[in-house]
């Protein structure tokens, strides 16, 4: 029998073989891990994080793999949900008759589709709309002799000139209800969820043009039950006796007359060309082949729901579609009737609510909703996926400060240098530390000679008068009746105050000017005391430090200060002139 430790050491040298295979297979993986290691993979866009696998078909894996493993630029398209919707509104025929609108007892119309995006600009969709068009006209006519819904129902048309018709001509008024079933494949262009200046968008605007199949069957309203309608008697109640016609601005009455007159029968069967001039189907309805163009705005809801107002217009193809409204023939020539130029169309104005439907943990919005730069922008913010080489700034002379920002190059090797890269110069005398041999050359010293040293006075007070010196005299002018300390007198006096703690052994001397009345004497004392309080709180001056005066001769509106003159002395505060004086 084999000895137990003999098989464990070769199970182990198998599996450390086996080791460099697995690492190879594994390569680009693990590079890619450690790359991403110190990443924060936390997705901060509005859309959908586009290294998620999740949203990537399998068809489309091979791209999502070479985009993360940087071999492909562009990530792999998502899935995307369907869109199906639903709606109504009002349905119009364009045609001879005059169309009803719906507040007029006039047409509707319904719909359902399906929608799929192609991209983020373009989608397909499917519709089918179900239409009722109505149409009324205002108008009397009388040469209908071809029109066979009239003339098949026993109304007496005109007859052609010379010859003598028995029965007297019955005026009638055109009026249809037609039915329209219609199937549309439809192609929709989006381009306003591209956004440069914002995530996403909650209006989805649109065009769209399609083709495809109408059936529709056209019926009039010829008689009640089967007795004709007594037309006439609107004509007579109507007419302008000078014109013989009915006046336009008598439309609204005659068509409310109208409808009062007329039942809801349509009990008579339009001309039709199905199954004559044009292929029939589902029985009499007449079938055209239609194309569709029109626009429309969505309106997002949440993630699922959307609301749209669209307005599509459609018309034959082909063909001289002039039947639609059951009336082709115009009043020209009594007896006689010629054809109309004008060829219909229908329009059907809609709102309707849609739902995108599949899984979300799968399948993003439709791609139409989503901002295809939402992942450059959030590279761009947040780089997560972005390969961000190490920067490599050059620094020729070593002094720790990159070229680009170096203002002294070629500062020797050593040598100490500020956060601008020059050599350090401690006292200011303008020799550098690496060649200053007095390294401390106090103020009163310089300047200096080429080596850094400087020549001190031997007179000690003259020493203290000329350290002193070094506080700069100056003015500070108030607007007009004003004491505030504004943000440029703020800066003067911070000059100052840098000035005087540079300077701890130095007093100041405030002046406050104007005399000649006791406003501005009050006023010289308000400003004086507005400068020695601001010094004390805002920079820490002991109070103490300043020799008050006021009341000077001089511009009223001018506050002078001085570094005081050796063993001057005077009060850092003194009482208000006038205290209760109005100062307005």
């Amino acid at each position: 029998m084999v000895n137990k430790k003999y098989l464990l050491l070769a199970g182990l040298c198998s599996v450390l073989g086996a080791q460099p295979v697995l690492a190879q297979e594994s390569g680009s993986q693990t590079s890619t891990t450690t790359q991403w290691s110190n990443r924060d993979m936390t997705y901060r866009g509005e859309t959908y994080d586009v290294l998620d696998s999740n949203y990537v078909p399998s068809g489309r894996l091979e791209q999502h793999r070479k985009f993360l493993n940087h071999q492909y630029q562009f990530p792999a398209k998502p899935r995307n949900m369907w869109e199906v919707g639903v709606g109504g509104g009002l349905y119009n025929i364009s045609g001879d008759v005059p169309s009803l609108m719906l507040w007029q007892k006039g047409g509707y119309g319904f719909h359902a589709h399906v929608r799929k995006a192609l991209g983020y600009i373009m989608s397909a969709r499917l519709q089918y709309n179900y239409g009722v068009g109505k149409g009324l006209q205002w108008q009397d006519a009388s040469n209908y002799s071809y029109n066979p819904a009239w003339v098949n129902a026993g109304y007496t048309p005109v007859s052609p000139a010379g010859t003598i018709n028995p029965k007297p001509v019955e005026p009638i008024f055109y009026n249809y209800r037609t039915e329209v079933h219609q199937l549309n494949l439809d192609l929709i262009a989006s381009t306003n969820n591209i956004r440069f200046h914002k995530a996403r968008t909650g209006v989805s605007l649109y065009a769209f043009a399609g083709i495809g199949g109408m059936a529709y069957q056209t019926w009039v309203n010829t008689l009640n039950g089967t007795e004709k309608y007594d037309f006439q008697s609107i004509v007579d109640k109507y007419k302008d006796p000078a014109t013989g016609n009915i006046p336009y601005s008598k439309r609204k009455d005659v068509r409310k007359d109208l409808q009062d007159m007329l039942d809801d029968s349509y009990n008579s069967a339009a001309e039709s060309a199905a199954k004559n001039r044009r292929p029939g189907i589902f029985d009499k309805k007449t079938l055209n082949f239609v194309a569709s163009f029109g626009i429309g705005a969505q309106f997002r809801v949440s993630k699922r729901v959307n609301i749209s107002v669209e307005d599509r217009i459609t018309t034959v193809v082909g063909n001289n579609e002039d039947l639609m409204d059951g009336q082709r023939w115009s009043e020209q020539t009594p007896g006689y009737p010629v054809r109309t130029q004008q060829k219909d169309g229908t329009n059907y104005a809609s709102l309707g609510i849609n739902f995108n439907l599949g899984g979300g943990k799968k399948n993003v919005e439709p791609l139409y909703w989503l901002n295809p730069l939402d992942y450059s922008y959030g590279e761009m913010s947040n780089p997560r996926h972005m390969v961000l080489p190490e920067p490599v700034l050059s620094d020729a002379d070593g002094d720790g400060i990159a070229d680009q920002f170096d203002k002294c190059p070629g500062t020797p090797s050593g040598v100490a240098v500020d956060s601008h890269g020059c050599p350090m110069d401690t006292d200011g005398d303008g020799v550098p530390d690496d060649r200053d041999k007095q390294l401390i050359t106090p103020t009163e010293c310089q300047p200096v000679d080429a080596d850094g040293v400087g020549k001190c006075p031997c007179n000690c007070d003259n020493v203290v008068a000329q350290t002193c010196g070094n506080i700069g005299a100056g003015a500070i002018t108030f607007g007009a009746n004003n004491t505030k300390i504004t943000p440029a007198m703020q800066a003067q006096l911070a000059t100052l105050a840098a000035q005087m703690q540079a300077n701890p052994t130095c007093k100041v001397v405030i002046i406050g000017q104007g005399n000649t009345n006791k406003l501005q004497q009050q006023r010289s004392w308000d400003r004086v005391n507005a400068i020695i309080e601001y010094m004390s709180e805002k920079s820490g001056i002991d109070r103490n430090r300043f020799i008050f005066q006021y009341g000077q001769a001089g511009d009223p509106n001018t506050v002078m200060y001085r570094s005081a003159q050796p063993g001057e002395e005077g009060p850092g505060n003194v009482p208000p002139p006038f205290p209760n004086l109005r100062r307005d």
